[in-house]
């Protein structure tokens, strides 16, 4: 193969891989936001949980207030009842009685309804916080990961641009730039194989003659369509293939 065919291939691997390492650490900060996020909402779960059983506590101190003031009422009308002198104030101030006693009942049986949700809620609580103490850790890990992936990433970056400084030296200027040119105008690829007769990124056939000169890879030729230079990845058309042997059992 041509070197300097070689030198473009290899200048195209590197670039690419240089990208993709650029997109890579360019996603980081996403990345990053997206832990957070997750760490936020478990935080905010266990708020909830926590604002849920302190809203479950402050409802059944209401309620506590009104059974004692309804309990008042009922040892208040007791004592009246001790000194009442005909039956119809008697029977009036039983009425009221009843009415304390159901009351009381009433708010008894939502103080119980409130101590059992209580009891789902410091679950939750429970389940919540251990749910953010694993959220938390798995952040963590992620995040340490993150910042051993960005370092060899960095250093690969640092790595590829050794060696493209290494090729772009043995380069032909010529052959260079018009790499470079082609890869700023078709999004940093400038390098294609050439497959059946068609160009493998641009998709467009080749002419009969175009194709066979690329694949003897001894000269710098580009697409047609694309601009882009073309290599063949086969045996090329002046080296015989192996020939094919038959053994018989």
């Amino acid at each position: 193969m041509l070197p300097d065919l070689e030198r473009v291939i290899a200048l195209q691997q590197l670039d690419t891989a240089a990208h993709d390492a650029h997109r890579r650490l360019n996603e980081a900060p996403e990345h990053t936001a997206a832990l957070e996020a997750r760490l936020e909402s478990a935080k905010q779960q266990l708020a909830d949980a926590k604002a849920r059983v302190a809203e479950n506590q402050a409802k059944r101190r209401e309620i506590e207030k009104d059974v004692a003031m309804h309990q008042g009422r009922l040892s208040k009308f007791r004592e009246q009842a001790m000194a009442v002198k005909t039956n119809q104030e008697y029977h009036a101030i039983q009425k009221e009685i009843g009415f304390a006693q159901t009351e009381i009942k009433t708010l008894e049986d939502k103080i119980l309804e409130l101590m059992l949700d209580a009891d789902d809620q410091n679950a939750a609580v429970k389940r919540a916080d251990k749910a953010l103490a694993d959220e938390q850790k798995a952040v963590d890990a992620e995040k340490q990961h993150l910042a051993i992936e960005q370092k060899r990433l960095q250093a690969s970056l640092e790595q590829l641009a050794a060696e493209r400084k290494t090729i772009t030296a043995a380069l032909d200027p010529k052959v260079l730039e018009m790499f470079e040119r082609v890869a700023k105008g078709r999004h940093g690829v400038a390098v294609a194989e050439a497959r059946d007769q068609v160009c493998t990124i641009c998709h467009v056939r080749l002419r009969p003659q175009v194709f066979n000169d690329v694949r003897k890879n001894d000269s710098i030729i580009q697409c047609d369509s694309c601009q882009r230079i073309l290599y063949f990845a086969g045996v090329p058309v002046d080296q015989p293939r192996a020939p094919v042997t038959s053994q018989h059992q």
